[in-house]
Formats: C-alpha cells, sequence, structure tokens
C-alpha cells in the first residue's frame, strides 16, 4: 500500500469539447497504464451513448501508477467528469474526491460558460488548480490570446498554465509531473476508524450494488465487517479494488486512495450517494458532511405505453437513481396514460438521457409528458405548496400569489452577437444585470430569466444566433411572483392532465391557438367529430375540430325512392352520436411531443 504522501487525487473540469477524456487517455497510455494495442479514443466513457454524441455523461474514476523525477512512484487517481451544465452535479461530487483539479481550457475556444462555472465550483472546494491550455497543436490555435482571457476571468497568471495536446500527447508528461508537485497528498489518519465517502455506485446482475469509495481515514480490508451510517445498516465485504480502468480486485484500500467494493448488497435503497462507510467492530463518531441534495429543475411523466411494463419500469429507474441522484421519481396516475412515475431532473438533456437509457438498456417503451419547471405558490389559506405538475394547481379561487423559480444565466458570446442575445432575453422576459469583456471580441452577458422561457430551447437558439461559437451557464437564484395561469387542453371535452402546462397569462392565448393547432395536426381522425380545445379555468380560448371519417353508406342504392337512402343517413347520424358520447379519442407519442416544441 502506498503512503498517503505518495497519493494524488485529481478531477478534470473543462467545458464541454474541450479535451478532458482524450486528455485521460494519454495519462493512461503514457504511464503503461493500458498498452498501445488496448488504446482508443474515449477509453473511460463506456456508455454506447457518450461514445455515440462523444460526450461525458456520467464521472469515471482510474488509478494510474507513474514514476515521478525524484525516483518515487506515485498512486494518481483521476475522476473524468462530464462537461454539460446538466452534469454539474457528477462534477460537484467527483471534487468532493479530490484535493486538485485539471482546469483545461482549448487553445482556440478559450474561456468558455462552464470554464468560469467549474472554475469557482473547484475553489469552492478549496482544491488546488492546475491549469492547462490544451488542443495547442491545431493550426488556429490562439493561446497567448486565451491565456489573458483566463488572466481576466480567472485570475490565473500565464506562467501558472501548462501547454498541451491529449491528440498528440505533447506537454503530457509536464502535466503529469505539475500534478505531483503543485496538488497537495491527501491528509487523514490511516490508524483512525474508518471513514470513506460513497461518491457513485452502480448496479450489477451478479455482485449486487458496487459501491465507489474514497478513503479518508483509516483502512479498509477484504472481509472487513463495516456499517452505512446513515441506516446504520451493516455488511462484509466480499470483494475491493481500484479502477485500473477495468475493475481490479485488492486486499486493501488505505487512507488517501479511491476504489470500490461489493458487499452482497442487493437491494438499491440501502445505498445513498454521500453517505459515510466505517468499521462494524471499531466505528467513527461522527459521519463525513457528504453532499447537498441536488434540486431538480425540470419535471416530466413517464409512462410505459403497456401498462404490464409497470414494475420492469420501477425497476429500471431505482437502478438508475443508483449511480444518478441527481434524478428523482415518484408514483403517479393519469387519467389518459394509467401508472407510471413522475420523474425529475437537472436539465432537458438529462431529460433526455435519462429516456434513451431506460429505452436501450432496459428495452421499455415509454410515453412522455411535457416537462414542466417547479413552481411555489402561497395559498389563500396563507400556506406555501411546491407545484411539480400542472394536475397539481389549486382551483384559482385557492390561489393567492404564484411564484416561478427564475435563474441567473451567463452568456459568453462573440461581441458582434451581443445585439442578437439582448433581444433573445428581452423576448424571454429577461432582466438585465451586466455585461463584462473579456477581450475586444468576447464578452459575458448576466440575465435573470425564469426558468420556464429558458430550459426548453434556449440553448439551441443560443448556438443558431452566435453560429455556434456561443456558451451559457446558469444557477438557480430565487423564486418571484408572477402572473401565471394553468393553461388545460379538452380533447373531447375531457380534459388530459398529461397536456396541460403553466404558462404566463400574457403569452396564454398565442401558446393555446398554437397548441391546438399542432395537436390537430397529430391526433388521427376518428369514426365522430373530435373537438380540441384550450381553456383557462372555465374560459375556452382555443378550438380546433377534427372532422368525422365520412364514408357513403348509400353507394349501393341505384335509383328508388328518397326515403330509403334518408332512412341510411338517419342510422348512420344516429350511430355517430351515440359513438360520439362513448367513443375514446386515441392520442399518440407524436402529440405529447408537439407540446414541447417550441413556438417560431
Amino acid at each position: 500500500m502506498p503512503a498517503p504522501s505518495l497519493i494524488r487525487n485529481f478531477s478534470i473540469i473543462a467545458h464541454i469539447d474541450h479535451g478532458k477524456s482524450t486528455l485521460a487517455d494519454q495519462f493512461l497510455l503514457q504511464t503503461g497504464t493500458i498498452t498501445r494495442r488496448d488504446f482508443r479514443d474515449q477509453l473511460l466513457d463506456d456508455m454506447d451513448l457518450e461514445r455515440e454524441r462523444g460526450i461525458t455523461i456520467q464521472m469515471h474514476p482510474v488509478t494510474i501508477y507513474h514514476k515521478h523525477t525524484d525516483g518515487q512512484t506515485y498512486e494518481l487517481n483521476l475522476i473524468d467528469t462530464p462537461g454539460h451544465v446538466d452534469f454539474s452535479y457528477e462534477v460537484s461530487r467527483s471534487l468532493a474526491a479530490c484535493e486538485g483539479a485539471i482546469l483545461l481550457v482549448d487553445a482556440f475556444q478559450g474561456v468558455q460558460a462552464q470554464t468560469v462555472a467549474n472554475a469557482f465550483l473547484a475553489l469552492e472546494n478549496n482544491l488546488a488548480i492546475v491549469p492547462v491550455l490544451n488542443k495547442i497543436d491545431i493550426a488556429t490555435a490562439r493561446p497567448d490570446a486565451v491565456m489573458a482571457e483566463m488572466e481576466t476571468a480567472l485570475g490565473i497568471k500565464p506562467e501558472q498554465c501548462l501547454r498541451a495536446s491529449g491528440k498528440t500527447g505533447l506537454g503530457v508528461p509536464d502535466v503529469l509531473g505539475a500534478i505531483i508537485e503543485r496538488i497537495p497528498a491527501p491528509p487523514g489518519d490511516p490508524i483512525a476508524p474508518l471513514k470513506a465517502l460513497i461518491y457513485n455506485c452502480h448496479f450489477d446482475t451478479y455482485k449486487g450494488v458496487v459501491v465507489y469509495i474514497r478513503v479518508m481515514e483509516g483502512s479498509v480490508k477484504l472481509g472487513s465487517k463495516i456499517k452505512l451510517m446513515r441506516g446504520n445498516q451493516e455488511f462484509s465485504v466480499i470483494e475491493i479494488g481500484q479502477f485500473r480502468p477495468g475493475m481490479v480486485p485488492c486486499q486493501e484500500l488505505t487512507t488517501g486512495q479511491v476504489g470500490y467494493f461489493t458487499a452482497q448488497i442487493k437491494i438499491i435503497q440501502d445505498v445513498h450517494i454521500g453517505d459515510t462507510v466505517t468499521d462494524l467492530v471499531n466505528p467513527a463518531t461522527t459521519p463525513l458532511p457528504g453532499y447537498k441534495e441536488p434540486q431538480p429543475m425540470v419535471y416530466s411523466g413517464l409512462f410505459p405505453t403497456d401498462n404490464e411494463d409497470f414494475e420492469d419500469l420501477r425497476e429500471a429507474l431505482g437502478k438508475l437513481r443508483l449511480n444518478d441522484s441527481s434524478f428523482t421519481f415518484i408514483p403517479e396516475v393519469s387519467d389518459g396514460l394509467g401508472f407510471g412515475f413522475r420523474c425529475g431532473f437537472l436539465g432537458m438533456l438529462h431529460r433526455e438521457i435519462i429516456g434513451q437509457r431506460l429505452e436501450r438498456d432496459c428495452d421499455l417503451d415509454l410515453v412522455h409528458t411535457a416537462p414542466n419547471v417547479t413552481y411555489q405558490i402561497l395559498k389563500t389559506d396563507g400556506t406555501v405548496i411546491v407545484v411539480n405538475s400542472p394536475a397539481d394547481v389549486p382551483d384559482g379561487g385557492q390561489v393567492d400569489e404564484f411564484r416561478e423559480p427564475i435563474v441567473r444565466i451567463s452568456f459568453l458570446v462573440p461581441s458582434k452577437h451581443i445585439g442578437d442575445i439582448m433581444s433573445l432575453a428581452a423576448e424571454r422576459r429577461g432582466e438585465y444585470i451586466r455585461t463584462e469583456y473579456l477581450s475586444p471580441e468576447r464578452a459575458i452577458i448576466v440575465y435573470d430569466l425564469p426558468l420556464a422561457d429558458m430550459i426548453f430551447d434556449m440553448y439551441d437558439k443560443l448556438k443558431s444566433f452566435t453560429h455556434g461559437y456561443g456558451t451559457m451557464d446558469y444557477e438557480l437564484k430565487e423564486f418571484r411572483p408572477a402572473d401565471l395561469v394553468r393553461l388545460d387542453v379538452l380533447v373531447h371535452h375531457n380534459r388530459v392532465d398529461a397536456l396541460s402546462v403553466i404558462v404566463h397569462r400574457s403569452q396564454a392565448d398565442r401558446r393555446g391557438r398554437s397548441l391546438i393547432a399542432k395537436l390537430r395536426k397529430e391526433i388521427g381522425r376518428h369514426m365522430f367529430e373530435v373537438a380540441l380545445q384550450a381553456a383557462i379555468g372555465s374560459r375556452v380560448i382555443a378550438r380546433e375540430t377534427i372532422a368525422a371519417k365520412k364514408k357513403d353508406v348509400t353507394a349501393k342504392c341505384y335509383g328508388g325512392d328518397i326515403t330509403r337512402k334518408r332512412k341510411l343517413w338517419a342510422k348512420q347520424a344516429a350511430g355517430k352520436k351515440r359513438m360520439k358520447q362513448v367513443g375514446q379519442v386515441e392520442i399518440p407519442q407524436e402529440a405529447f411531443l408537439a407540446v414541447l416544441q417550441s413556438d417560431d
């Protein structure tokens, strides 16, 4: 076992696509952790979705052994982290298990919104920062200008910054040396009672729950009796090991080391991210601080197309929740969709990734309802309730004040596009805060915006207006009173709760007409006339009618008395009337998706 003085724990933090995973690949290759034959791009990104999209979705730990110029062999525990704002909770969890972080900046794109956000997150965790300029080998690199931006935005001096290329391996030995020299060794007493932080876990069909830990004090051995302090559950360690990068068993993990253990934990709910593992015989007196619970930003319903898949969906959601604690779910019942779950996500990309993982990995066919954000309502009796679904909004007479979540959003854009972004923010009821110039060509514009107006397509609009060069980062600021209403959708005079949305009163008429027009295109014709209506309370603000299918019941009548045709028409009219009373309208998945599409 290495002494704590020979251990370094660090993360790589950066904006999306600045080369975190590529640099991690070079670390593995140049330290001999993997051979050239085993080397491939995005080696640590083992999920199909990660490889297809070219992004990191989950943190990936790996242990590297590196011989430094001082002759000592150091154990480097690296955690590769995601870059997208929706997965910022993954970043915060990995930083809590480290003493330092490599802040990676693209030598062409320069400082971006998530670069700033992640740098401040690392500083809040009191981590040592090693700034690295990546992709210096590309022809369009502008290292001097980017280092000036880093000094302006983050206060990092140019002489502190290392230059490297994750693609070619240029400068990587210098980065490995800086990790050893600049990042402190982990603190902690190796002979104290065991305290280990659970920072991640996943479910294995054969081994049960695989728990990822960082040992803060003491040590844990194979066969040890341990206790999870949050629920007081007791287990015996069956397997213990490190990620190199695959799971390699060992006999012991000591202070400062990062690894995993299995203990035949079959019940998923027994393990909590942020919990403390301690020794059963010689337990620690106080648990570690753990993590602040993440606050879901977007809520959406997930319903199985076939109600028989409900229990399979519950099990799949439980396994996903195990290694993504920012995702929440509770059962709910919908009149139109049956039994399902109300799920909470950190953002729209997070929602999309969870849906795709469920459909791919668990082979489930799902219906996603329209997403909405969390609101607060002050009722006339003085109580404040939290509303995660439009169906939970009380009647208008009980609502004294409707409050919506406001986010502080930072746009990092080329200076020539400032006007476009300010117009976009103004359309979304944004409140201007300030503008900061990183250089004559690039600026940060800060706004306070309603989360509901930002969450759906603001990122797409930003990329469109800035030709791909704009980035953004946001954080929840507060709940503010606003003139909001619940917009209901009635299909065949029945309210479909899954299609209801909460909107600002000034946008309700336009949104209602647009929504009904889209639904008319998506819902097919039936044997009876179908009325589509948008309403606020009892007031209908928009209506469209889907005509009934027509059949010429008199086609076989050749001549004869007109009364014969009239009898057939009367019989047909009576049948349509009866069908209109008892007929069920089929609403396809496309109709629910139509609610998501923003208005042009």
